[in-house]
């Protein structure tokens, strides 16, 4: 099951945030068809959030044709998304945690790792439009 988690300094609506999430654990293999998210009352307890915010993310996963909610039973994942396999993924996982040691003992904070990784991979996008 996924656990959720905000970052109140992201910028990004809760909603979003929790959508996101959502996507990245099928990316990644973390979250399968059939599986079941937490509850809107489960993710109200522990994140501290208007439910509806809650349902408004799970209402557009489901509009996106992601997860099926089954009434009485919880919301439950309907299709994973294509990409590679998760163990084509390991090598780069593997490197780029190799590059975050390296951009920490070169001084980088969170944010400073998060914008510089941000602007290479947006001018990265660019250059292959």
């Amino acid at each position: 099951m996924i656990d959720f988690y905000l970052n109140p300094k992201s910028g990004v609506a809760p909603y979003m945030q929790l959508i996101q999430q959502v996507r990245h654990a099928l990316r990644l293999g973390v979250l399968n068809e059939g599986d079941r998210l937490p509850t809107v009352r489960e993710v109200v307890a522990r994140l501290a959030i208007n439910p509806n915010t809650v349902s408004k993310a799970y209402r557009e996963l489901e509009y996106e044709g992601l997860v099926t909610a089954r009434q009485g039973l919880g919301t439950f994942i309907a299709k994973t998304i294509d990409g590679p396999a998760v163990t084509a993924q390991e090598p780069l996982r593997q490197k780029l945690e190799q590059w975050l040691v390296e951009a920490r003992a070169a001084g980088l904070d969170d944010e400073g790792v998060e914008a510089l990784f941000l602007s290479t991979f947006r001018a990265f996008a660019e250059a292959r439009a």
